[in-house]
């Protein structure tokens, strides 16, 4: 059963860039006991007053319609916008109108215009620029091409809510999240330790003599130092160049694991902005690109990338044949890789599929051994 109320502001919106508030309805209400009341008794007093009412009435559209014309709409953005971070931006409204403000002016986005709260201006003078601070949130990456807004107002009486609808065009690029999400610096850390002791040994100048560790190579092992201490003890050696790190974003991923493929964009986002600013080198590969950081590219370019790209089923990612490089490798099927020629389970490289721990598996399979994950 319906409410009177929403369903005679329904019949009384349809159509129109109006909406009737509760005072709109009763200042109808008593337009229509007036004219009753003046038509049965023939006073002249309340026809003077019905008019004046509805003078009222016309008057109240005609200044409402007024002070929403000529109104524009425009925002400064910042120059780097990232998915699930709150960012400030300016909005700026300009009044064309020669002399007429607008008055009691209210602002509001669309669910994916970035606006997150309504904006109110009391007062807009007529060939005025006005221009405030805003807060953005964009909830999800992509590139976002329009944008609806509203402009509405209640002025002067609050009998309706006039309103209208802008259709602002602009290109934004939003880049994937690259703030920390439940699990990603945990990821972050354990990379870190996978890459510093894939990097150790990889020079000529002697660093230290220290404990063993697993996996590592028994060509570091110094016997000497092992017979010594009675247990394994290896040389270590000082890195000639700085550490690398390669990022594989396979792409080919079947439209059941779309809600994963979106969790490795944002990993990848995350982990290539963190590693960046710590001063590894970076190469990025998928089926489409592979540029190296930072001769041909910067980080921001591979947030774009990111912020844009999508599932592409059928292609092949083409095994990397640098084995100094740590290598990330986001993919949904091993076995796929392991036809293209990828080593996978490696020690310079760390898996990352929706089944965590299958390259850990593929390692032990690699060694004889198979340990459960």
């Amino acid at each position: 059963m319906l409410k009177p109320w929403p369903w005679l502001r329904h019949a009384l919106d349809h159509g129109t860039r109006q909406q009737v508030t509760r005072l709109g309805l009763l200042f109808t209400l008593t337009c229509v006991l007036v004219s009753l009341a003046a038509f049965v008794s023939a006073n002249n007093l309340l026809f003077l007053i019905l008019a004046l009412l509805l003078a009222t009435w016309m008057v109240s559209g005609f200044i409402g319609r007024l002070s929403l014309a000529g109104l524009e709409l425009d925002f400064l953005l910042p120059d780097h916008l990232c998915a699930g971070r709150k960012l400030m931006g300016r909005v700026v409204i300009r009044n064309t109108k020669r002399w007429m403000a607008s008055f009691s002016i209210h602002v509001a986005g669309s669910s994916d215009s970035g606006l997150s709260r309504p904006l109110y201006f009391p007062v807009i003078p007529g060939r005025a620029r006005i221009e405030a601070p805003v807060e953005l949130f964009f909830a999800r990456r992509g590139a976002y091409h329009q944008n609806s807004f509203r402009f509405s107002t209640r002025f002067p009486f609050g009998f309706a809510e006039r309103r209208i609808n802008v259709q602002l065009v602009r290109d934004i690029v939003v880049y994937p999240s690259i703030d920390p999400q439940p699990g990603f610096e945990e990821l972050l850390i354990s990379l870190q330790g996978e890459i510093a002791s894939f990097y150790r040994g990889q020079g000529n100048d002697f660093y230290r003599i220290r404990p063993y560790e697993v996996l590592e190579s028994a060509h570091h092992v110094d016997w000497k130092a092992t017979a010594h201490t009675g247990d394994l003890q290896v040389r270590e050696f000082a890195r000639e160049r700085e550490q690398a790190v390669a990022f594989f974003l396979d792409l080919d991923v079947p439209s059941a694991q779309a809600a994963w493929f979106e969790t490795a964009v944002d990993r990848c986002a995350f982990l290539a902005w963190n590693l960046s600013r710590r001063g590894s080198r970076i190469r990025f590969c998928t089926q489409d690109v592979d540029w190296q950081l930072p001769e041909e590219a910067d980080v921001y370019t591979i947030l774009k990338y990111l912020a844009i790209v999508s599932p592409r089923q059928g292609k092949r990612l083409e095994a990397a044949h640098d084995r100094d490089v740590f290598e990330i490798v986001f993919s949904t099927s091993p076995e796929r890789l392991l036809e293209a020629g990828w080593e996978v389970g490696g020690s310079n490289m760390r898996l990352l599929t929706p089944e965590e721990g299958q390259g850990e598996e593929f390692r032990s399979q690699k060694s004889g051994s198979r340990i459960r994950v």
